[in-house]
């Protein structure tokens, strides 16, 4: 998709179709809805629609004209954006996304989007809309024969403001829309044509294509590593098993900060010897998403070159059951040296963030945050509008959380108090690896700060994130890309 910016005013703009936000300026129960663009015709092209009660201004509301009067674009298509007052960059990106995926079916490929022009900045708004529209443009629909093409070819930001400024933030703003795509793309294919393997050539071919330096380590590299966790998940499968580590070491980086990012890479989740039911296990190839984020995340940074050191370990895998696979009741020796009791061997996901968080310390990370699609009990207690955040240090959470604000992206803190290190002793070893039913999100996160130790560290659980069980009108059903724009601000925010 091309993306560009126009400075014409937005009724001289000639396009297939030109993208107009309608705010309901009024007070509860009194109604106001107002087009919000500066341009006259624009509004005056919408008036009778709106005088008429057909465009109120409720959010995703679209109404498409045609040959609107005074304007050259072809249609005018009316977007709601809900109640001004409360009207923001989160709710822009989501009205992009829901732009391009009304036009695409209507075989429309371009189009241009005139900027709101009340509450945000200019750059706010350019960053808001060009990752909306690459978020939107995604369709998880690879493998049908008949697939049609519906892409957009061309979106023109219409805006106000400096040039070279808001050409900066359109092309950061491609940069990770792009990129939150190719998270989506690892994500959405299936195990056996996204095994750990494939994992790390597709993370390879990326590196290379970036300027990244790029590992890729197999099973004899794991066991010299005494990665007893990480084994203990990868010794039922057939397949071998990845350990991706990608390394961005920029010229003037600080010497004292080194980020690391780590990220669950288990490509089909079974369940293991404790497994799951068969009903909705084929979503399970999406259990590696918090790898891909990871992934799709250094793509980003290796493109808008922050100044400071990160590096990203994906610990991938298959968790199948056979005679090789671990058992309920086997201890395994992680990285670390702690011992580990196996309750459960569906709680896998923990055992190989636990070699990887191990690894990043030991390659001398200063901070670490790990995301995965990690606990059922996630999504219990925040359901899917929430991913799970937990962290070890307050300063650093402050730092994330202000990204995360800035993203756009839903999260929500949950405890990590020392009295639920309780649940997750063991009578035979250091620890189990499932500490039961309640407090499920948080015995795991515990269990990971065992490996964490004193380094700086923050857990996200993306269980309930990761994957768009329903379409919405800005985004497909499918895999989301959850937590990486968040992480892409987190780490550019080191820079000042």
């Amino acid at each position: 998709m091309n993306t560009n910016l126009s400075f014409a005013a937005p009724s001289e703009v000639e396009t297939e179709c030109l993208v107009a936000v309608v705010l309901d300026q009024g007070e509860k129960d009194k109604p106001a809805a107002a087009v919000d663009c500066g341009d006259a015709p624009v509004r005056e092209a919408a008036q009778d629609a709106i005088a008429s009660g057909e465009v109120t201004g409720k959010t995703f509301e679209a109404t498409v004209l045609h040959r609107p009067a005074g304007l050259k674009a072809k249609r005018l298509l009316l977007l709601g954006g809900g109640k001004a007052n409360i009207f923001s960059a989160a709710q822009l990106r989501k009205l992009a996304g829901a732009a391009v995926r009304t036009l695409k079916d209507k075989n429309i490929r371009s189009f241009a989007f005139a900027l709101p022009e009340s509450g945000l900045t200019a750059a706010e708004g350019v960053c808001s809309v060009v990752e909306g529209v690459f978020v939107g443009d995604f369709d998880p629909d690879y493998y049908k024969s008949d697939r049609k093409d519906q892409k957009i070819d061309n979106v023109t930001i219409v805006a106000r403001g400096d040039q070279a400024a808001l050409d900066q933030v359109l092309n950061a703003g491609r940069i990770v829309g792009e990129s939150q795509n190719f998270t989506r793309d690892l994500v959405n294919e299936p195990s056996n044509r996204m095994t750990p393997s494939m994992m790390g050539e597709r993370a390879k071919k990326m590196a290379a294509e970036v300027g990244l330096k790029c590992e890729i380590y197999g099973a004899a590299k794991i066991k010299e590593l005494k990665m007893g966790a990480f084994w203990g998940v990868a010794q039922g499968s057939d397949e071998p098993p990845a350990l991706i580590v990608l390394r961005y070491e920029p010229a003037g980086a600080a010497e004292k900060i080194h980020l690391g990012l780590v990220g669950k890479g288990v490509t089909f989740d079974t369940g293991g010897i404790s497994i799951k039911p068969a009903d909705g296990m084929e979503k399970m190839k999406y259990d590696m998403a918090g790898g891909a984020t990871m992934i799709g995340v250094m793509r980003a940074i290796a493109l808008l070159k922050p100044k400071v050191k990160v590096t990203a370990i994906v610990c991938a895998t298959e968790n199948m059951p056979s005679g090789k696979a671990q058992k309920p009741g086997d201890v395994q020796i992680a990285m670390s040296g702690k011992s580990i009791e196996i309750i459960n061997t569906d709680a896998e996901g923990r055992l190989v963030l636990a070699d990887g968080l191990c690894y990043a310390r030991q390659l001398g990370c200063t901070h670490i945050v790990d995301a995965a699609t990690l606990t059922g009990a996630v999504v219990v207690a925040l359901g899917y509008v929430n991913a799970g955040i937990f962290a070890s240090d307050d300063q650093m959470y402050d730092r994330f959380a202000k990204a995360n604000q800035q993203a756009g992206e839903k999260m929500w803190r949950l405890p990590l108090d020392d009295e639920y290190k309780e649940i997750i002793k063991s009578n035979i070893a250091d620890i189990v690896n499932s500490g039961g039913r309640y407090g499920g999100a948080i015995s795991a996160a515990m269990f990971l700060k065992e490996f964490a130790e004193d380094t700086p560290w923050i857990h996200l659980d993306i269980a309930g994130t990761a994957w768009m069980e329903d379409a919405k009108p800005w985004i497909a059903k499918g895999p989301s890309g959850v937590a990486l724009r968040s992480l892409v601000e987190f780490v550019r925010g080191w820079e000042s």
